[in-house]
């Protein structure tokens, strides 16, 4: 797979070295001579150059990538790049940082954004996934979906304990991905019972989110 990503500070380098490890072709953009750090990732692709100009754009040849990254520390500069990504040059899949968290309305299909992921959002909501017991937590939302990953670790007398995957009717749009169980992560099938303690990872629509709260909750 083909990845642009635009900023090459820490954030941008950091995305670059996990996407090149799973062997994926990375370039990097950034206008700042300064973050041009070819030593640091000498197997990416980098371009000193604005990703908010169509020429540089074209220079890099977006057209040809199948993810766009907007990893700026400017929110706007990501909402541009998203926008041209999708709009002008057709990127399949384009995800957007967010900085300020009362930017995070504006990230969405509007303005180009499969996917948008806010830093401040994700570390609450791992926090409250650490310390949480019997609480729905949600982790992400898929903006072109308007689904989210969700988590909820079940207490040790929860009513669903015992119970098999199968056996249970969930919630419209409403499926269990995964659940962790001491070291374990189990790919669930029907006749899977759940355990308390169990840490259950859901993809769901938002409008059940509540519903399937009280299910697992007994409520």
């Amino acid at each position: 797979m083909r990845v642009a990503i635009a900023g090459a500070g820490a954030v941008g380098r950091s995305i670059a070295k996990e996407l090149l490890d799973h062997g994926h072709e990375v370039l990097l953009i950034d206008k700042d001579p300064a973050s041009i750090k070819v030593h640091s990732l000498p197997q990416a692709a980098w371009l000193l150059a604005d990703a908010n100009e169509i020429s540089s754009l074209d220079d890099a040849a977006l057209e040809s990538f199948n993810a766009v990254i907007a990893a700026t520390g400017d929110d706007k500069a990501n909402l541009v790049l998203s926008l041209l990504a999708k709009t002008e040059y057709g990127v399949p899949r384009v995800v957007a940082r967010i900085n300020d968290p009362n930017n995070e309305w504006l990230f969405n299909e509007s303005w180009g954004v499969d996917v948008s992921v806010s830093t401040p959002r994700l570390l609450s909501a791992l926090v409250e996934e650490a310390v949480s017991v019997g609480d729905l937590v949600r982790l992400m939302t898929f903006r072109q979906s308007d689904a989210s990953l969700v988590e909820i670790t079940m207490a040790p007398d929860a009513p669903l304990a015992g119970q098999r995957v199968g056996g249970i009717e969930w919630p419209a749009d409403t499926a269990l991905v995964a659940i962790l169980r001491d070291s374990r992560v189990i790919v669930p099938s029907p006749d899977d019972p759940l355990e308390g303690g169990d840490e259950l990872l859901f993809v769901t629509s938002q409008d059940v989110e509540e519903e399937l709260a009280r299910l697992l909750a007994g409520g």
